[in-house]
């Protein structure tokens, strides 16, 4: 699986970021190949990984639907033993990603014996089904996790997030007036770039607080 992924920095001594892609866009989005640059510039490696899934629209040109949960479990854990196998101790991998890769993440953490976990956007439920919920797990969360999140995001917004109970271990922050992926509407007077610069600068400083 190692030989799959695909770096950003040079992995060291410190603490790295692994991040997996959301449900329907692949690894090089613009938004992928943003946070693992900028991470990697501002002192921590950062790698990225598909599931088999995107793997096979890739090499086929074919449209797939996500592979279901246990596959994309496994597909984490098999990127964790790979990097253990390179010489990265889990106590030094952060995990997480883009919606859905960071909702799986968040998943194999605890049973992955990782340092963190990272969500950007986390899907909190489904787009316009607020009732359906995919939070139970996080209430019980024991690794330490950070959810970088736009304040009006569709798959949950600040108003959607304070009536939900989450562990202790969970940090929040919010990019002000950003969607899914972290877009304001131009009349916030805010840039995408201006949200995904300072989610760039929140997950920096919560690496580097783990690592004290």
């Amino acid at each position: 699986m190692t030989d799959e992924i695909v770096w950003a920095g040079k992995p060291g001594s410190g603490p790295v970021v692994v991040l997996a892609h959301g449900a329907g866009v692949p690894m090089d989005s613009p938004f992928m190949e943003f946070f693992a640059n900028e991470l990697a510039i501002g002192g921590v490696p950062t790698a990225r990984f598909e599931f088999p899934y995107m793997r096979c629209r890739r090499a086929e040109g074919t449209k797939r639907p996500p592979d279901r949960a246990p596959v994309l479990m496994e597909s984490w854990h098999a990127v964790i033993a790979g990097l253990e196998g390179d010489g990265i101790p889990r106590s030094a991998i952060i995990i997480g990603g883009k919606s859905m890769g960071g909702r799986i993440a968040t998943m194999v953490a605890a049973d992955a014996g990782v340092r963190g976990v990272v969500c950007l956007g986390y899907p909190f439920h489904p787009p316009g089904r607020p009732e359906k919920t995919r939070v139970e797990h996080l209430a019980d969360m024991t690794t330490p996790m950070l959810v970088v999140q736009g304040t009006r995001d569709s798959l949950g917004s600040q108003d959607d997030v304070k009536g939900y109970k989450l562990s202790r271990k969970i940090s929040l922050r919010w990019m002000e007036d950003g969607d899914h992926s972290f877009k304001p509407r131009k009349a916030s007077g805010r840039t995408e770039d201006q949200n995904w610069r300072e989610g760039v600068d929140v997950v920096l400083d919560w690496v580097k607080s783990l690592a004290g």
